[in-house]
């Protein structure tokens, strides 16, 4: 894909809008915030009574406006996610319109959090709610001015992969074939052991040698890679195949060092994502994970923080877990209780075809179960300690469904005075078309982040946010948050939570819904 250049202009455009006040000041280069945080602490005295008393902490923050230059590099380029992507991006770029048996059709970035939604930045003079795009909050970069490269297992080139996923109607596919023709995936790590064994015959586009060989060369493909294109930053994303559960074993994979000389030895437990998880770290990328596998082992996590690289995951959120927690969320918070969950799926994609094999299912089942752990230990008045709604999970491979995944979803809650209310659901996923403007939100978030940094009262100098970037939570279902940090679910909290740390970035207050202005007496 050709080199392209952003058109932002940092010295007259910094932001989309300017606030108005004495803790926020702009630069050429940055955007200095003064902000104060608040927050209860609860703790309990001798009678055990509850003690809550509110705490301050200052922040100050700076935010590079200087958007740059990114390349986006997809492990799994070739998969029907990778393929949509990076089609997609090229339709988006071009304006491509297509016909289609509705009609001409436009390319647009709807699903995307970041470019197909908006906040709240106040109220106006008559007290009306006044709403910008998401995007504008802080100076982002744009899909339109990506590079895209990756990797895959399978050598087709992208047309070929965009027409073997189905995705895509057949006369955007005819528009784009020429371009996409000149892309080919660079070789990938293919350890058998760890995908199913039905994705062997796809295998004919592998790296060789010794696995710090392969270590080292996909070092050099993300070099390479961002010296070719004029790079300013690289954001790595795996978006190929549901891996097994490495096991996290004591002298191998549980700190930095010990995974380093793991590598070397070629220890069996190294997972091909974990490989390429280090190989991001130390060209100092940024790595996502998609997929539900334990790729951020503690030495990946540990490797992370010593060279402060951001690392996010696991597994995209787009369709039955980003309802189930809304509705589940929706339901505690309402008084009702969740006794039963049971989610059953059919697919028949590459995906599906590969987590029909156990030890990938368990992965998946993993990544879909967990999603209401934080929301039921939240109420303690309708879940006793230890008590926990049963949760069944069940996918299914379909060929003939192909990307269109069907989710079917019972939810079978207690009630007052032991009734009981269900609600059964029936959703349609178009999977890949769900999945690339996550794919698109983590990139374009992961790289902001890369711009912020930090100070408090106690800090000489400005410092970057923690290595594992919980703010990507509400496009990842199994969120990989710091140590010792809650893993929080709920859809409705991981939007506020990375709304609310933008703005403080803009030294504004964090959003509620409060609306005292409409209840006080006038």
């Amino acid at each position: 894909m050709p080199p392209a250049t952003s058109t932002y202009t940092p010295a007259s455009n910094p932001t989309a809008f300017r606030v108005n006040s004495p803790n926020i000041q702009y630069t050429d280069c940055h955007i200095l915030a003064d902000y104060m945080y608040r927050n209860t602490r609860v703790t309990k005295n001798e009678l055990g009574e509850m003690l809550v008393e509110p705490i301050e902490t200052r922040y100050q923050f700076k935010t590079d406006h200087r958007v740059p230059k990114v390349g986006l590099m997809l492990v799994g380029w070739g998969g029907n996610n990778g393929s949509t992507v990076t089609a997609s991006i090229l339709a988006n770029r071009r304006n491509i319109q297509w016909r289609t048996k509705e009609g001409m059709k436009s390319p647009n970035y709807f699903g995307s959090v970041v470019l197909s939604s908006t906040l709240k930045i106040g109220i106006d003079e008559t007290g009306k709610d006044v709403f910008i795009p998401f995007h504008d909050i802080l100076p982002m970069a744009h899909p339109n001015h990506f590079v895209i490269g990756g990797w895959d297992i399978n050598s087709a080139n992208l047309a070929e992969a965009m027409e073997r996923s189905q995705v895509l109607d057949v006369d955007l596919q005819r528009q784009l074939y020429d371009e996409l023709a000149q892309l080919k995936p660079l070789p990938s790590v293919y350890f058998p052991s760890f995908i199913a064994a039905n994705q062997e015959d796809r295998a004919d586009n592998v790296l060789q040698g010794t696995m710090k060989e392969q270590l080292d060369e996909l070092r050099k493909n993300i070099r390479e890679f961002k010296s070719a294109h004029g790079l300013d930053k690289v954001v790595v994303l795996w978006t190929a195949n549901t891996e097994r559960f490495a096991e996290v074993l004591a002298g191998v994979n549980d700190t930095a060092e010990n995974l380093q000389r793991a590598v070397e030895e070629g220890h069996s437990e190294i997972s091909p994502s974990t490989l390429f998880a280090m190989a991001s770290v130390l060209e100092g990328s940024p790595f996502i994970n998609g997929s539900p596998q334990n790729t951020l082992v503690p030495g990946v996590v540990e490797l992370a923080e010593r060279h402060r690289v951001f690392i996010g995951g696991d597994d995209f959120k787009t369709g039955q877990t980003k309802v189930k927690s809304v509705l589940v969320d929706f339901l505690v918070n309402a008084g009702i209780k969740p006794v039963a969950i049971t989610s059953y799926n059919h697919l028949g994609n590459n995906d599906g075809k590969n987590l029909s094999a156990p030890e990938q299912f368990r992965s998946k089942e993993i990544s879909k179960s967990n999603v209401v752990d934080d929301m039921v230990a939240a109420n303690h008045v309708l879940y006793k300690k230890g008590e926990h709604p049963d949760h069944v999970v069940v996918i299914k491979y379909v060929p003939s469904v192909s990307d269109s995944k069907r989710a079917l979803d019972e939810y079978v809650s207690e009630i007052f005075m032991n009734g009981r209310n269900t609600i059964a659901l029936y959703n349609t996923c178009e999977d890949s078309l769900l999945a690339a403007p996550l794919i698109i939100d983590l990139a374009i978030i992961t790289e902001l982040m890369t711009r912020i940094e930090y100070k408090t009262g106690e800090m000489e100098e400005y410092a970057p946010f923690h290595s594992v970037l919980s703010i990507l939570s509400y496009m990842l279902k199994a969120p990989v948050v710091p140590k010792d940090t809650p893993v929080v679910n709920a859809l409705s909290k991981q939007r506020m939570a990375m709304e609310n740390v933008f703005r403080a970035c803009v030294g504004l207050p964090p959003q509620n819904e409060m609306l005292l202005e409409h209840k006080a007496i006038q």
